[in-house]
């Protein structure tokens, strides 16, 4: 039988009838086919007034409901997928209209800026010419009527504003001024190194290697690092160039005073004549001397000053002081306050545009990259998820800094090249990709965990949950918080019961619960813990039978099985042994050791349904990196199978990690 629904907007009731073909007939008499992409393209709207609020609300539900379709639910979970009414309500809609609505009226107020029919046009163009998922956008063409207008009004408009409104505001002085001066002001009283930590900054510190020089370079890694970055020559070239510029006031935003024969007021004596070229390698390691302060620098979401500690030809070990500028949403909240939830429709003759088909984009066996708009700051040693209709990414190290920042991405409809990477990364600030419009949402940090990387995370079907990893005081985490993008909201986890704070875990979602395993809470460790996100409960994981104690290792879930494999123990040894447990019987079963890949860490691993598949990593403690890899079969049956080095060898890239 099929269930009805009524939400509620305002003064309009929504009569819905979900699974249907059809969401219902609007006040003004414009049909909303959700499956009827080939309905004929109209050039204006019946309403030549523009769209009510009420109208926009029920256009917005109609998109959410086509998100909500594709978002996948876990066939584990044994419970039917809930409807959008019951995870997101009325009022979260409207909020999010009210959004867009403001934003659009913020970049006509603050910058003069207000969206233009052209804009319109060109951001449907580019949403259509750009689609990776063509069959997603087409649905939600039809629920918005195939109506030009409506879906420049209603699809186009919040992702062109939020796009605009994001650049413009990054580095507006009216209200990042003040947060400039202040730092500015610290930087000419803390002049060294170990007053960056007196500031009012994040101070964090980080150690680079040059990757491919550690067969002769066996220096460990400092212990003190939050975290080491290991590079090829090629990253590590350009990343000791940029980190020359960062000394010279040319090629920053935020710039100290200079001297008069050109130089800088703040870190001039770590300069070479202002005049002299950043040469390519160890040329540009040359022109920074350590212990001395860059002047103050600038990116998206911060200003920052960073200093070289210890230099080698091969290491170097930074550290980094960074002030927070107040994040888009917090400013939002307090300027649009005031400001109308209803405008005038921006009316012209529209064209629907073509929607790019499949043909143009990848074909089997290749791959492209992915284009982003507004996307947050690069990272390594993050999290990932896959709903259904978006990646969501959160956490991980930038170079500098841990992050408790993440983003979504929607490959439906990409927007332009990857900007270039920031030296400093976002702290508490995140978004939520969105693949059908290409579009970011910025994620709510109320309550958000804190800034933290080398955690783990897991989808549920309906939220996201972290957990765990190592905080920027080096100090291993039992922390973690439930995420739900429909809400835009975040809610710890208990700590009552948890597991010891641990980092390079690993971490499976039954379909019931999280179980986290393994990993470094100051020595290598065999416990874990099984998170129960519905009662917001732990319960410990029978150690008896378990594998040895290891990190850096891999986890998959069978159905009805946690497989965990490989990893390094507390001498560093690369292992080759794993086991297999049984939630329902909290027992556990060693992995065969016929036929097993060689030990390694930092290697990845999947379920196919019927056996997991590991390759890559690294198979010694000097991070030479595999090419292998092997099949296993969890049930009774083949033994496992070596995978073949691959004819032309990929070149694997693994993930940087600690060494506690």
């Amino acid at each position: 039988m099929k269930k009805k629904h009524t939400a509620q907007f305002g003064s309009f009731s929504l009569q819905l009838v979900l699974c249907s073909a059809a969401v219902c007939s609007m006040i003004t008499g414009a049909l909303l086919a959700f499956f009827h992409p080939e309905a004929p393209a109209k050039t204006s709207h019946p309403a030549a007034a523009g769209l009510t609020f009420t109208q926009r609300v029920a256009y917005q539900r109609a998109i959410e409901e086509i998100y909500w379709r594709h978002r996948i639910w876990p066939k584990e979970n044994s419970e039917p997928k809930p409807s959008l009414d019951e995870v997101m309500s009325p009022q979260q809609i409207e909020r999010k209209v009210e959004d867009y609505l403001r934003e659009s009226q913020a970049l006509e107020d603050y910058w003069q800026r207000p969206i233009t029919p052209d804009q319109l046009q060109a951001e449907m163009e580019r949403i259509a010419g750009h689609t990776k998922q063509p069959e997603v956008l087409r649905e939600i063409f039809a629920a918005l009527g195939n109506d030009s207008l409506v879906i420049a009004e209603c699809l186009a408009r919040p992702v062109l504003t939020e796009r605009l409104i994001t650049e413009l505001y990054a580095h507006d002085q009216r209200f990042h001024g003040e947060l400039k001066r202040r730092a500015e002001a610290e930087l000419r009283t803390h002049t060294t190194v170990t007053q960056m930590k007196q500031t009012s900054g994040m101070y964090t510190e980080t150690e680079w290697i040059k990757g491919d020089a550690a067969e002769t370079d066996s220096a460990p890694a400092d212990e003190k690092s939050v975290g080491a970055v290991k590079m090829n020559s090629g990253e590590w070239q350009e990343s000791v160039e940029k980190l020359a510029t960062r000394f010279d006031s040319r090629h920053i935003a935020g710039q100290a005073p200079r001297l008069p024969n050109g130089g800088l007021a703040a870190g001039a004596a770590a300069l070479q004549p202002p005049d002299a070229p950043v040469r390519e390698g160890i040329d540009a390691i040359t022109q920074i001397k350590t212990g001395v302060l860059s002047s103050l620098q600038e990116d998206d979401g911060h200003y920052y000053a960073v200093a070289v500690m210890k230099k080698g030809e091969n290491r170097l070990k930074l550290a980094t002081v960074a002030w927070l500028k107040e994040p888009l949403r917090s400013w939002l909240a307090k300027a649009e306050a005031q400001a109308p939830v209803t405008m005038a429709t921006v009316t012209a003759n529209y064209t629907l545009p073509v929607i790019a088909s499949p043909s143009g984009g990848c074909i089997d066996d290749t791959w492209m990259g992915t284009r982003f708009t507004s996307i947050p700051a690069g990272r390594h040693s993050h999290t990932a998820v896959w709903t259904g209709s978006e990646m969501i990414v959160w956490g991980g190290f930038g170079g500098f800094v841990q992050l408790d920042t993440g983003g979504r991405h929607n490959p439906s409809s990409a927007s332009g090249p990857p900007p270039s990477p920031t030296p400093i990364p976002l702290f508490d600030t995140g978004g939520r990709y969105n693949p059908d419009t290409d579009s970011w949402t910025a994620t709510s940090t109320t309550n958000a965990p804190g800034a933290r990387d080398y955690h783990t995370a897991v989808w549920t079907g309906s939220e996201m949950i972290v957990w765990g990893g190592l905080d920027e005081n080096s100090f291993e985490l039992n922390t973690g918080a439930k995420y739900d993008p429909n809400a835009d909201a975040w809610t710890a986890t208990s700590t009552t019961n948890a597991p010891d704070g641990r980092l390079v875990h690993t971490a499976v979602w039954t379909g019931i619960e999280m179980i986290i395993w393994g990993g470094y809470t100051g020595s290598y460790v065999n416990t874990g813990g099984r998170y129960n996100p519905d009662t917001d409960t732990w319960t410990a994981v029978n150690i008896d039978g378990a594998p040895t104690a290891r990190g850096d290792h891999t986890g998959v879930w069978t159905g009805t099985e946690m497989i965990v494999w490989g990893g390094f123990d507390q001498d560093q040894s690369d292992l080759d042994s794993g086991g297999r447990y049984n939630p329902s019987t909290d027992a556990w079963e060693s992995t065969s050791t016929i036929n097993t890949p060689a030990g390694r860490q930092s290697h990845s691993a999947i379920w196919t349904g019927s056996e997991m598949i590991v390759w890559g990593g690294t198979v010694d403690h000097h991070n030479a990196a595999a090419s292998t890899g092997g099949r296993y079969y969890a049930q009774s049956g083949p033994t496992p199978t070596p995978t073949a080095t691959p004819r032309v060898t990929p070149r694997p890239r693994p993930t940087p990690h600690p060494r506690p």
